[in-house]
C-alpha cells in the first residue's frame, strides 16, 4: 500500500450544492466518536453522523459549513454528515444567498 496524496484546501475545487432533503449547517459541538451537533438552517439543532466515507479523510471542526441529510425517522433531531465546505467555498455560498446563517 502506498502513501495517500493528500490535497489541501486550494486544490479541492469541486462544489456540491443541497439537493432535495439535505440541508446546510453549521457544526455547533464535537461530541466524539463520529458524532456532531449541527445547527441546520431549516431551525433545528440535529445530532449528526459522519459517513464512513469521510471518517478518514475529512476532518471536522466547530463552525465549519456541512450538507446535512436527515434521516427518514427523527428528521428533526438526527442526520447524517454527506459533505463539509472549504473555507472560500463557504464564502462563494454566502455571496451567492444560499447560505443565511
Amino acid at each position: 500500500m502506498g502513501k495517500k496524496k493528500v490535497l489541501n484546501e486550494g486544490a479541492i475545487s469541486e462544489m456540491k450544492y443541497p439537493e432535495e432533503g439535505e440541508v446546510l449547517g453549521v457544526v455547533s459541538k464535537l461530541l466524539g466518536f463520529d458524532r456532531i451537533q449541527v445547527k441546520c438552517q431549516d431551525g433545528a439543532e440535529r445530532l449528526c453522523r459522519i459517513r464512513g466515507k469521510m471518517k478518514r479523510r475529512v476532518w471536522i471542526r466547530d463552525g465549519d459549513i456541512v450538507i446535512v441529510s436527515p434521516w427518514d425517522f427523527q428528521t428533526d433531531t438526527r442526520g447524517d454528515v454527506v459533505w463539509r465546505y472549504t473555507h472560500a467555498q463557504a464564502e462563494t455560498l454566502r455571496r451567492k444567498g444560499l447560505l443565511n446563517l
